[in-house]
This record gives C-alpha cells, structure tokens and sequence, in this order.
C-alpha cells in the first residue's frame, strides 16, 4: 500500500493523523475535541475568534442590551433564591468578556446584589482569558478550566454559546442498521480527511433513542456525551447548594434527525474536515437532552422558549427605547438593527433558545414562567 503524504509538520492535521495511523479512524467527537480545545493547535485556544473581525459574531457582541438583561435576569432569580450572600457568578465560555462586563453593569443597579457578587469565568483558552482579563480590567475575577473548580456556594450559571462547542457523535443509519460516523485519513493520496462508517458493529448505535431507531437509511443523529455530562455536574451543584442557570444557545427540542455539524471561518461556512484547528467547529443544542440530563440530577428545568420570547420577556423593547432617547439618528438606528437581529424570527430570535435549570424551590425564573420542562421517558 502506497502511503499517504504527510500533513504540514508542525500542525493539527499532523497530530491527527498521527492519531488515526495508531489508533485507527477516530470518532467525530475525538475529532471536535482536538480541532477547538487541542492545547498547542486548538482553534480557541490559539485565538481570539470573535466580532466582524474574526469568524463569528455572538449576541453580546451584537448590542450590549443582551448582557444588561441577563444582568437583570440574575438579579431577579438572586431575590428569588432569598437573596444569599456571597453568591457565585458563574459563566461558561466567556468569550471576550463582553457579556459579563455588561451584566455587571447592570447588576450595579441592585447595589446588595451587586456587592454579593463574586466573578468565576470558565474558559481554557490563555488567549480568550487574557483578552477577558482586559474586558474586565477592574473587576475581581477567579478564572477556571472547568466548573467543578469553583468554590462551593450558591451559584448563578450563564453559557451563551457554550454547549455547541461540546463535541457531539454522530450515529448513520446504514441497510444493516445504525453505525457510528468516524474520521480517517483521505484515501485519494491527499492529506486531509475524510468521514467512513464503522465497519464491524457500532458502540454508538446504543445511543440512538428508541423514537428513531426505525428512521431511514441515510438518516444521522448526533448525540453530546460531553454536554450532558457537563448538565450533569451543573445541575446536582445547583441541586445540593443553590442557584439557578441560565443556557443560551442555538439548538432544537430533540429527539431529532439531522446532520448539524458545521465548520466557519472568517464568516463563511467551510468543509468540516478542512483545516482543522483553522475554523469553529459547532453542532446544534439538543435542549431536551440537557433538560433530562439535568432533572436526572435533581435540577428543576424550565423550557426551551426562544431568545425573542425570553428578551421581550425581559424588557428588551423598553431598553431599547431608552437607549435610543438619547441616540443620534445613525445610533438609533444601530439600535433598531440590533433589536431585530436579537429577536428577529428570520434572525437569532427564534433558532436560538434558552433553557433555565434551578435548584428545588426557587421557581420559574423571569421570562420561563409555566415553562416547566415536562421530562420524558428515557429511551
């Protein structure tokens, strides 16, 4: 067998195939692991990724109304859990610091909340804490790699934009039946990769829900281990000390069919395969799956609704009104084009949802009110 021409030395795509010569064709999740969080070749760990000058813009970089009110949102469930103090604020993949420098802003306007507040930001990435460290200059902030390390306490939780860059598998149904999806090396004498089909009996097909298991050949299903599990430790610390979280991102209520994995640099959607390390790597929220996984652990969860239902909930409208009254026209107008990207159908409004966990007795936070989560039968 002729062998196949080595990737660029000194690059992910190297580290990979080396990978995949020792171990054989790796699975998708493997493979979305290493492109984002690979310490040396990382995707977020190399860069910052974010705004019009990067690969994608999130909705705190869209409008500072987005930040302002999930500082009011945290407020508001503060009161409701009895106004504790000290409290955690807690948020998963920061970003550039964006959202939390405006919730925080906000937040000045119920000073004992205010003052109750300590920062944890958890992010893995030195460039996007460094460029954090910046944002929030001012601001005593603790930075961890994971959520288990922050301290014990009572604990407001936000992921905007966290869970999609969870790896996820991928599970194909074949003639024979359902088979994992994995990644290989090209077979065409190139040196990138290419997706091929477990050949002897499949692990993964145990994940498949029984509500799809008859679904049509061809059909995919992905299935976040990882996003779960993360649900999981999140909702048994809000279960056994307290607090409430709040998860933004762009997703659907599953069970579901559908191959949602998608690659983006520079704003532009690119092969999957292509580059990795070079372009985000994300897959649609199942929002069921997380609600479940969290209930398992003794969280009450409330949703999905829409980030236009939760925002107008919230007020965004009347933040709106008052930023424009003291807006130039070309201000006010940004302000305009903002609130429609924000909660627009065609927009962000409707693919992106929100999903509130809480510990027992808190209650349907602000804009989840007889949103409870109705748990389903495990498949």
């Amino acid at each position: 067998m002729t062998a196949l021409p080595a990737p660029p030395a000194g690059s992910l795509a190297e580290a990979l195939a080396r990978r995949i010569a020792v171990e054989g064709p790796i699975s998708v999740a493997a493979f979305m692991a290493e492109a984002l969080g690979h310490p040396r070749f990382g995707y977020y760990m190399k860069q910052d990724p974010f705004g019009a000058a990067g690969d994608f813009v999130t909705a705190p970089e869209v409008s500072q109304m987005f930040g302002e009110l999930i500082g009011l949102w945290c407020a508001d469930t503060w009161q409701r859990m009895g106004a504790p103090s000290p409290v955690r604020l807690v948020e998963l993949g920061p970003g550039r610091g964006t959202l939390m420098a405006d919730a925080l802003r906000a937040a000045a306007v119920l000073a004992p909340f205010r003052a109750a507040l300590r920062v944890h930001l958890v992010e893995t990435s030195p460039a996007l804490r460094e460029r954090q460290r910046a944002t929030l200059a001012g601001v005593d902030v603790a930075w961890h790699d994971r959520l288990e390390e922050v301290p014990d306490g009572p604990a407001l939780v936000v992921a905007n934009e966290f869970f999609d860059a969870l790896p996820v598998r991928q599970i194909q149904r074949t003639p024979q039946g359902w088979s994992e999806r994995l990644v290989d090396r090209a077979e065409d004498g190139g040196t990138g990769f290419r997706f091929v089909l477990e050949a002897f009996g499949s692990a993964g097909a145990s994940l498949v829900p029984s509500t799809l298991r008859d679904a049509p050949p061809g059909s995919v299903i992905e299935v976040s281990p990882a996003s779960q599990a993360v649900a999981r430790v999140l909702a048994a610390r809000l279960a056994a000390q307290g607090g409430a979280a709040l998860l933004i991102d762009y997703g659907y209520v599953g069970p579901a069919v559908g191959d949602t994995l998608q690659a983006v640099r520079r704003h532009t959607h690119v092969p999957v395969l292509e580059a990795p390390g070079d372009a985000d790597l994300t897959a649609h929220v199942d929002f069921a799956a997380l609600a479940v996984a969290a209930q398992a652990a003794g969280a009450a969860a409330f949703g999905p609704v829409t980030q236009g239902a939760l925002l107008e909930r919230l007020g965004i409208a009347a933040r709106a009104a008052a930023l424009k009254r003291t807006a130039t026209p070309r201000q006010a107008a940004d302000v305009d084009a903002a609130l429609a990207r924000l909660i627009g159908t065609d927009q962000m409004g409707t693919l992106f949802k929100a999903l509130a966990l809480a510990a027992p007795g808190v209650g349907a936070p602000a804009g989840f009110e007889d949103q409870t989560h109705q748990q389903r039968t495990a498949p």
